[in-house]
């Protein structure tokens, strides 16, 4: 994916973009609905011309399709890993709507970072199941205080019911049937694709200084629907409930 060695003006980030969304579509392969319905939602509540927050936003995923669908919204990206945030760089580079800052979500003075006060959006996916409930919850505190009234925040992310200990696991099993299935035909997974931005000229430094900050995986904490919006609604916000989900994920929204 570079076509000159060890230049990242050479290297097709939309290439690495494509191959990071292959690759987390083989562990969730209705991952583009729950960015429609994302959207849908930003649009009914805030408008075609949104200030969004992507929140632990890795490539830019939710940029790339925020943009994409609304031409006129701006876009602030946050994420510690110098990794994605290489390739987000990358694609947006030239995009003056669009902005990246690199910041510890854990630290209480992130929000210091960045470029607005305050936001119509804060949207993430898939990123903050990284956390344990007592960091998520004070997180939650500070996304209430940074958007603005009638803003809107979105998760979409595994939120585990354990009051249904035989659906989940006849759920885990269908879901793992189908993915060893794309497996033997060649899909890529998660490790898979670490070793591969291991052994680019561009990424290969940052990938290594991703596994210092963050070791094999994080280590954190999958609750119910239920205590996210709870925990929500106790920190600030004046609605919570899902408005989409597959057997195994939810997309919460909470408005201010």
């Amino acid at each position: 994916m570079t076509t000159t060695t060890g230049s990242a003006a050479g290297t097709d980030w939309r290439a690495w973009q494509e191959s990071w969304d292959r690759q987390q579509e083989w562990y969730m392969p209705d991952r583009e609905d729950r960015f429609r319905v994302m959207l849908d939602m930003v649009e009914a509540l805030v408008g075609p011309a949104p200030r969004v927050l992507d929140l632990a936003c890795g490539t830019g995923t939710i940029t790339a399709r925020l943009l994409a669908r609304f031409p006129e919204a701006t876009s602030t990206g946050v994420d510690l890993d110098p990794a994605l945030l290489t390739i987000a760089r990358g694609t947006f580079r030239s995009d003056e709507r669009v902005s990246f800052v690199t910041a510890d979500l854990k630290d209480p003075d992130w929000v210091t970072r960045l470029p607005y006060e305050s936001y119509d959006a804060v949207l993430t996916a898939t990123a903050l199941h990284w956390l344990h409930s007592e960091p998520l919850a004070a997180l939650y505190g500070q996304i209430a205080e940074l958007l603005r009234d009638g803003g809107v925040f979105m998760n979409a992310d595994h939120m585990i019911d354990e009051t249904t200990p035989r659906i989940n696991a006849a759920e885990r099993a269908r879901r793992h049937a189908h993915m060893d299935e794309a497996k033997a035909n060649g899909a890529v997974d998660w490790g898979e694709w670490w070793q591969l931005a291991a052994q680019d000229p561009v990424l290969a430094e940052p990938t290594a200084r991703r596994f210092e900050i963050y070791g094999e995986h994080a280590d954190g904490d999958m609750p119910s629907v239920q205590w996210h919006a709870r925990v929500l609604r106790e920190k600030g916000f004046a609605e919570a409930r899902p408005v989409w989900c597959s057997p195994s994920d939810t997309l919460l929204l909470a408005l201010k």
